[in-house]
């Protein structure tokens, strides 16, 4: 229902304005929640992806994306959430600060080491932060990448050089296969030119070389 507000807002050429989102929590991710039906991304604070590994002191690398997504679905996965929207991202997902129980949920995260402050767009839990990092608690005891900067390292060969030469030809067990903008694998399929994939810039010419169009 809010999403239909929202959009209808848009079409009307009138801002949006933002609402409350009062819901039972499904966790999806360390930073991301699902709040009565609607994808909410916590505001200030930034999570490792979900594949994303980190070192031990001791040189052992360690699943830590998939650990602080099942100790925050520990902790909030089914709780009832007040969420406060702050702004929208690019995905149109909601980006609020939510509070469980009357704590913020946020705040909670960065100051038991599961998540980093976000200080690109918020200065609000950097105290919390530096408290964990000093205490070592969480992903301060290992070696760890920043969200933003493992995210940046895993674009490489996901984004096109040239945005009218956007399909992506990939090399797979099953053969030659491109990707258009959209498709399920689109965002997710790397070109590694080295390898023989490469980069089309028209359908036509992706099945005059060879080719064939996911199915999905």
């Amino acid at each position: 229902m809010l999403r239909f507000f929202y959009i209808l807002a848009v079409l009307l050429g009138a801002a949006p304005v933002a609402a409350d989102v009062t819901g039972t929590v499904r966790v999806i991710d360390g930073d991301t929640f699902d709040v009565a039906e609607n994808r909410v991304r916590i505001f200030g604070i930034d999570a490792p992806e979900s594949k994303q590994t980190c070192e031990t002191e001791q040189g052992t690398t360690w699943a830590c994306g998939a650990w602080v997504s099942a100790e925050v679905f520990a902790l909030y996965d089914g709780k009832r959430a007040i969420c406060r929207e702050e702004d929208r991202d690019r995905y149109d997902r909601i980006v609020a600060r939510c509070e469980i129980a009357g704590r913020d949920v946020g705040q909670e995260l960065v100051s038991q080491g599961l998540a980093f402050a976000y200080r690109k767009y918020s200065m609000r839990y950097d105290l919390d932060e530096k408290g964990a990092a000093v205490n070592d608690r969480g992903l301060h005891s290992s070696r760890v990448q920043r969200p933003a900067q493992y995210r940046a390292t895993q674009a490489k060969g996901r984004i096109p050089p040239d945005r009218n030469c956007a399909i992506k030809g990939n090399i797979t067990k099953s053969g030659h296969i491109y990707h258009m903008p959209g498709q399920r694998d689109y965002e997710r399929t790397g070109i590694n030119e080295a390898k023989g994939e490469r980069w089309f810039c028209s359908q036509l010419q992706a099945r005059l070389a060879g080719w064939r169009k996911a199915r999905r």
